[in-house]
């Protein structure tokens, strides 16, 4: 963080029912001190039964730029909003609002398609594939979604399970209602059975605690298949570990949130700063991989950014030589 926050700093807050969870804020500051960015971005904690009028009042400060949403506020929004972009109409929900140039609000969901592509990091496949998604949250929206809608990469069957009865199902059936015919096919399934599947997602809370049983068995899974835990605390969690003895392809849930940064930053307004990110996030995750698993930090060859790829970089970005 800026160590003086000015009168003319730029205010972004993430809103959530809890909030102490949430990573975004040491993400964003790390990238805004970084990169030069006069902003600043605030956890606050605000009930569920609160965040409508909240968002409201807030968007009434001028500084306030844009807000960040985690659970369960995320659907919560949508009834304010003007415009917000395909993948949030079709979850119903949103991860990001910021105020337009007539004075309403825009939103946009960006948590599928930075899973997504936190899947082509990886290199792992889902093109075709059977995607088991375990927990009918908003995550778990987001992601079906997303992958849903993927075009030439969508996979063959999404399947869904949540414990809670009619979860699952009701997700599914909302996706489907509002995806287009040529999404790919959406069905809520019984159990967390794995073994028929190629690609298996934690979107629950299993995993946080010690004490957590396993979102689902890990012991039937095929040798090709790879596990996907979203959890943002406790990496590498039971699950990842437990593939990951047998042999599978299990990978932490810090590139759901770094793959999302860029598009974040376009959204809000700083497209000079969206690409250095794009470039290399080393330093992002160096924040966020844990000692254990530091050795996993990939860093691809940074090459800065010569002025006529930086032309016009945003109010208070500078061009970023190294990190």
């Amino acid at each position: 963080m800026f160590s003086t926050v000015q009168g003319n700093t730029d205010v972004y807050l993430i809103s959530g029912d809890p909030v102490e969870q949430v990573r975004a804020p040491e993400v964003f500051n790390l990238v805004f001190k970084t990169l030069g960015i006069d902003a600043v971005l605030v956890p606050v904690h605000v009930a569920a039964t609160d965040i409508q009028p909240f968002v409201g009042a807030a968007f009434l400060a001028q500084n306030i730029k844009g807000m960040l949403l985690t659970i369960p506020h995320k659907a919560e929004v949508m009834s304010l909003l003007s415009h917000c972009n395909d993948a949030g109409r079709v979850a119903g929900a949103v991860n990001g609002i910021r105020r337009h140039a007539a004075g309403g609000l825009d939103g946009a969901l960006f948590d599928g398609k930075g899973f997504a592509s936190s899947l082509d990091y990886f290199g792992v496949a889902y093109a075709g594939k059977r995607v088991l998604i375990l927990g009918a949250g908003g995550a778990a929206a987001a992601i079906t979604a997303s992958l849903a809608m993927a075009g030439r990469h969508t996979p063959a069957v999404i399947s869904l399970y949540d414990p809670a009865p009619g979860k699952a199902q009701a997700l599914a059936d909302r996706i489907a209602a509002a995806a287009p015919a040529s999404a790919a096919k959406i069905a809520a399934v019984g159990s967390a059975d794995a073994s028929a599947c190629d690609v298996v997602v934690n979107a629950t809370p299993l995993g946080l605690r010690a004490d957590d049983p396993l979102p689902c068995d890990v012991s039937h899974m095929a040798p090709h298949a790879a596990v996907m835990d979203i959890l943002m605390k406790n990496q590498p969690t039971p699950l990842v570990q437990a593939a990951r003895a047998r042999g599978l392809v299990a990978q932490p849930g810090f590139e759901m949130l770094i793959q999302q940064v860029p598009d974040y930053l376009d959204f809000f307004g700083y497209a000079a700063a969206a690409e250095l990110v794009r470039q290399d996030a080393t330093f992002l995750r160096e924040r966020l991989y844990p000692a254990a698993m530091a050795g996993e930090i990939r860093r691809p060859v940074y090459a800065a950014p010569s002025a006529a790829q930086v032309p016009n970089p945003g109010v208070g970005e500078t061009r970023l030589a190294s990190f």
